[in-house]
């Protein structure tokens, strides 16, 4: 069969990242395991549904290639990469998306496992969480890069780390760090600089937007309604020359009067006239056109300002405000370009949309 050659091909292609032959065996029967129509992908159920009659010994050889083998996880990813990318279609543009999502666990023994917010049930529960960055087109995605996020509660505990076998060099970083880190990997190996989307979650982390614009990239991030920005015609004291003794003033300062204060962005989009709101299409829902009301204006980010000597560069702050609600939905700040039209804008902001979908389809396997 022509898919059975494919994956064979498919499988050479991926070994040659593992390292020694030995684990070679292991990944063609975890990766056929993956394929198989299991209710659970687990090892146990794989290795009974591979090798019936002698599952024992399956067991152990699976679940010492996914647990004890020394391969690289990020030669595995770059592997894929290899096979995948060259047949995504960047014509119209490419994204790189970060999110995180969790996966439900009983115990407490897996690395990182924690009462944290679980992406899959949507609540607070006992679980571990994985950050990611994946890599998107109009037409499909791929992640690119996947890390364990480490809860501080377990990254100071020793004897903890010890005994599940957490890494030494592993401290603890969080999640907009470790994004940040994946990014700069990629940077560093050659990656395109498409924009970069995010949620809420990493979008007002400045350190995070500040070093993506360092590194060259563009981002359309989301905000919560309470960022501070400084609106057209807003913006902090600079600091005065004055003659005389004394140290002169290098930073900036927020004054009384509201032309010297930031306000929230919030506060902002209500204060925006009726016509500076347009109805935008973004794409075909499964069901329907995908619509919604925008507005945007050039603002500057409001953070910390009394530490800096300059204000921050202008950048785009886009709001979604659907006609009959109440306030404001959503919120991004944007870094594209000034000339970026609206609709282009919306839609590049709105492709968040693809991780969204592949973790749900990830959910269901």
């Amino acid at each position: 069969m022509k898919e059975l050659r494919e994956f064979e091909r498919y499988m050479t292609h991926l070994s040659e990242g593992l390292g020694h032959a030995d684990r070679h065996a292991g990944l063609r029967g975890y990766c056929t395991g993956l394929m198989a129509p299991l209710k659970r992908k687990s090892v146990e159920p794989m290795a009974a549904h591979l090798a019936p009659a002698n599952t024992r010994s399956r067991h152990q050889s699976l679940h010492h290639f996914v647990a004890d083998a020394p391969w690289s996880d990020e030669q595995l990813l770059l592997r894929v990469a290899q096979w995948v990318v060259p047949a995504m279609d960047f014509s119209d543009g490419g994204w790189w998306i970060v999110d995180d999502t969790g996966f439900p666990k009983q115990g407490q023994h897996s690395v990182g496992v924690a009462r944290q917010y679980c992406g899959m049930l949507g609540k607070q529960d006992n679980c571990q969480v994985a950050v990611s960055v994946t890599l998107a087109c109009q037409a499909g995605s791929l992640p690119v890069a996947w890390r364990l996020y480490l809860p501080k509660a377990w990254a100071d505990d020793a004897p903890r780390r010890e005994k599940a076998g957490v890494p030494v060099d592993i401290e603890f970083e969080t999640k907009p760090a470790i994004a940040l880190d994946q990014i700069e990997r990629l940077v560093r190996q050659g990656a395109p600089k498409h924009c970069v989307l995010a949620d809420a979650g990493y979008g007002v982390d400045t350190a995070l937007r500040d070093r993506l614009t360092a590194m060259g990239l563009p981002y359309a991030v989301g905000i919560t309604s309470q960022v501070s920005v400084w609106p057209p015609g807003r913006e902090p004291i600079r600091p005065q020359p004055r003659s005389g003794p004394g140290r002169k003033p290098k930073r900036l300062r927020m004054g009384e009067s509201a032309q010297h204060r930031p306000q929230s962005v919030k506060e902002l989009a209500f204060e925006l006239k009726r016509a500076q709101w347009r109805t935008i299409e973004w794409r075909e829902g499964s069901n329907f056109t995908l619509r919604s009301r925008f507005a945007r204006v050039r603002v500057r980010a409001a953070h910390r300002d009394h530490a800096r000597t300059e204000p921050r560069a202008p950048e785009w702050l886009l709001i979604e405000w659907p006609e009959g609600h109440q306030e404001p939905m959503k919120y991004w700040l944007s870094t594209l370009p000034e000339g970026t039209p609206l609709e282009r804008m919306v839609l590049e902001a709105k492709m968040r949309w693809r991780i969204e979908r592949d973790y749900c389809v990830f959910r269901r396997t």
